[in-house]
């Protein structure tokens, strides 16, 4: 059974800080998405104030889900226009696919990174394995690259 207060809610929509709330966003991210485009301008109370309903809370949820998955906004755009249903399953997957790519390719920098890394600390604990030196080799690799 409904409390009063979501029954008024689901009657009337959500508040930008409920639907902030409920779909994980910020409030300025929501403003953000609806001056871009990603989302529809909100309804508006009689005093002004907008107003969200269900679906606008789940599209919110998805479009966090996307941004969570590092898809840039113009991808987000596309799926969300795919998923509308104005392109195929294909174009869908293909806008996936080249998410992966992206993904595939960060997954080779921060390996890089790793073994940099791991080196620079490698280096320091053989020459400081008897004390600190004068000179740090991690602040000398860093400066000197």
């Amino acid at each position: 059974m409904l409390k009063p207060l979501e029954e008024q809610a689901m009657a009337t929509g959500f508040s930008i800080g409920e639907a902030a709330r409920r779909s994980g966003c910020s409030v300025a991210t929501i403003r953000y998405y609806e001056e871009i485009g990603l989302i529809a301008e909100a309804a508006r109370s009689a005093a002004g104030r907008r107003v969200f309903t269900r679906p606008d809370i789940e599209r919110l949820r998805l479009i966090r889900r996307l941004r969570s998955m590092e898809f840039g906004i113009e991808a987000i755009r596309e799926l969300l226009t795919a998923i509308a249903g104005t392109h195929t399953c294909l174009d869908i997957r293909d806008v996936a696919a080249a998410q992966l790519e992206v993904v595939q390719a960060r997954r080779r920098e921060i390996d890089a990174l790793e073994r940099t890394l791991a080196g620079m600390a490698g280096r320091c604990s053989t020459i400081c394995a008897d004390g600190p030196q004068p000179e740090c080799t991690i602040a000398r690799d860093l400066t000197h690259a």
